[in-house]
C-alpha cells in the first residue's frame, strides 16, 4: 500500500515539476535557455528508489512528455530511462550526502541526455550540426539544472529518503546462525 501512495505522489510531484517547466521557467530563462526538471526528478527517482522504479517512470513520463511537446515519440522516454538507470548507477558508487556529488550526477545526466537526443534528431530529423550553438545551449542547460538543484537539495534529500525507506528493502540478519 505504501508503494502506490509513494506511485501517486510521484505522479502528483511530476504534474508539479511538468507545470514549473512549462510555465513559471518559460518566464525565468537564462539566454533563452530553460532547466530540464525532467532529468532532476528522474535522476533522483533512480538515486533514491532504484532502477526499476527510475527506469519505469522514466519511459513512462518521457513517452507521457513526448506526446505532449515532443516532434518525435519515444526519444524523451528512451532516454530518460537511461537517467533513470543512471541514478542507481550512481547511488551504488556514489555518495549522496554531498551536495557536490550531487551536482556532478546532475551534471552528468544533462550531458548525457542533452548529447544522446541532440545526436538522434541530427540523424532522425536530418538538423543542422552546430557544435558551438549546441555547446552553448549544453553548458547553460547543465549550469541552470546546477543551480536548482543546489537551491532544492534539502527538500529532495528528505523525500528521497522516504522514497528509499519504501522502495529499497533492506535486509537484515537479526540473529547469527
Amino acid at each position: 500500500m505504501k508503494k502506490v501512495v509513494a506511485i501517486i505522489c510521484l505522479l502528483i510531484a511530476f504534474l508539479v515539476v511538468y507545470f514549473l517547466q512549462a510555465d513559471f521557467f518559460s518566464w525565468f530563462t537564462i539566454a533563452g535557455i530553460k532547466p530540464n526538471l525532467f532529468v532532476i526528478f528522474i535522476l533522483f527517482i533512480g538515486l533514491f528508489a532504484g532502477k526499476k522504479i527510475g527506469i519505469i517512470l522514466g519511459l513512462i513520463l518521457g513517452t507521457y512528455i513526448d506526446l505532449l511537446l515532443g516532434r518525435t515519440v519515444g526519444i524523451t522516454g528512451i532516454m530518460l530511462a537511461i537517467v533513470g538507470f543512471l541514478g542507481e548507477y550512481f547511488d551504488k558508487n556514489f555518495s549522496k550526502e554531498s551536495r557536490l556529488t550531487i551536482m556532478l550526477m546532475v551534471i552528468g545526466a544533462t550531458f548525457l541526455y542533452e548529447i544522446i537526443t541532440y545526436i538522434y534528431y541530427i540523424f532522425r530529423l536530418e538538423i543542422n550540426l552546430e557544435i558551438y550553438s549546441f555547446l552553448k545551449i549544453l553548458s547553460i542547460e547543465a549550469l541552470y539544472n546546477t543551480i536548482i538543484v543546489i537551491i532544492i537539495y534539502p527538500m529532495l534529500q528528505k523525500a528521497g529518503y522516504a522514497l528509499e525507506n519504501i522502495f529499497k528493502v533492506k535486509n537484515i540478519l537479526t540473529r547469527y546462525f
